[in-house]
C-alpha cells in the first residue's frame, strides 16, 4: 500500500496529523507493507524571511486580526499539539520560505531518509526555533539524520529539486487539494486534515482489504465456463 502525504513543514496541523496517522499505522497489522511518500506543498510560496517578526504577529497580519487574537490562535494549536505528545514553541519560531526545506526532503528521499528528514524539519521549526530558510541550518539538520553535509550543501546551492517541488504542488492542484495535510491511499482514497487516529485506521483497513486478491476456497465443481463446459 502506498500513501502519499502533502504537507508543509510550517503547517501546525501537518505535524499533529503526522502523529495521529502514525498512531493508526502502529496498530495496523500490515504496517510493514506500507510505503509512505511525503509530497511538497507550500502554504505560501512567496513568503519572504521576516526575522524579528513574531509568528503571532505574522498570523495576525495574515488573518487580519489583532496580535492578541493571533497569539490566542497559536496557543490553541499548542494545546492541540500537546494532546499528541508534541511541544510547540511559537515564541522561538522563525518565519522563512520553505522551498529549500522541501528540496531537502526530495534529496533525502533519494537516500532513503525522507521520513527522518520530515520529522527533523518539523521538530526543528516547532520545538527548536530553527530557521528552515537558512542553508547552514538545513545542512546541519541533514547531517543529524545521516546525510552527507557536503552533498546537501552542493544541492541547496544549485537548482536541483526545485521542479520536483513545483510538480508536487501542481499535482496537488490537479487532484483538488485545498489544504494540508492531505493523505492519498493507493491513489484511490483521500483523507484531508489532521483527522482522529480512528479515521486513519478505518481507511488503512478498508484499502488493505479492497486491494487483496480474492481467495477461492472451493473447487471448480458445479460451474460452467465461457466455452460451454460444465462440471
Amino acid at each position: 500500500m502506498k500513501i502519499e502525504i502533502w504537507s508543509d513543514v510550517v503547517c501546525p496541523f501537518c505535524y499533529i496529523g503526522k502523529r495521529k496517522f502514525e498512531k493508526a499505522l502502529e496498530g495496523f497489522d500490515q504496517k510493514e507493507q506500507v510505503e509512505i511518500e511525503w509530497k511538497s506543498f507550500q502554504l505560501d510560496s512567496e513568503m519572504a524571511p521576516a526575522k524579528g517578526i513574531s509568528v503571532h504577529q505574522y498570523l495576525a497580519d495574515r488573518k487580519g486580526v489583532s496580535l492578541e487574537k493571533g497569539k490566542e490562535m497559536n496557543d490553541y494549536m499548542t494545546n492541540m499539539a500537546k494532546e499528541v505528545g508534541l511541544e510547540y514553541d511559537f515564541e522561538k519560531a522563525v518565519i522563512s520560505n520553505t522551498l529549500n526545506a522541501h528540496r531537502l526532503l526530495h534529496f533525502a528521499k533519494t537516500k532513503g531518509l525522507q521520513q527522518e528528514a520530515k520529522e527533523r524539519l518539523f521538530a526543528s521549526y516547532y520545538t527548536m526555533g530553527r530557521d528552515l530558510g537558512d542553508l547552514d541550518t538545513l545542512v546541519m539538520i541533514a547531517q543529524e539524520i545521516g546525510l552527507d553535509p557536503a552533498a546537501v550543501r552542493t544541492m541547496l546551492e544549485s537548482d536541483e529539486f526545485i521542479n520536483d517541488v513545483k510538480m508536487d504542488q501542481y499535482h496537488a492542484s490537479q487532484i483538488g487539494v485545498q489544504g494540508v495535510p492531505f493523505f492519498v491511499f493507493n491513489n484511490k482514497y483521500a483523507v484531508s486534515g489532521a483527522q482522529p487516529s480512528s479515521v486513519f485506521s478505518e481507511v488503512l483497513e478498508k484499502v488493505w482489504q479492497e486491494e487483496q486478491p480474492l481467495v477461492n476456497l472451493g473447487s471448480a465443481e458445479g460451474t460452467c465456463s465461457i466455452d460451454g463446459v460444465c462440471n
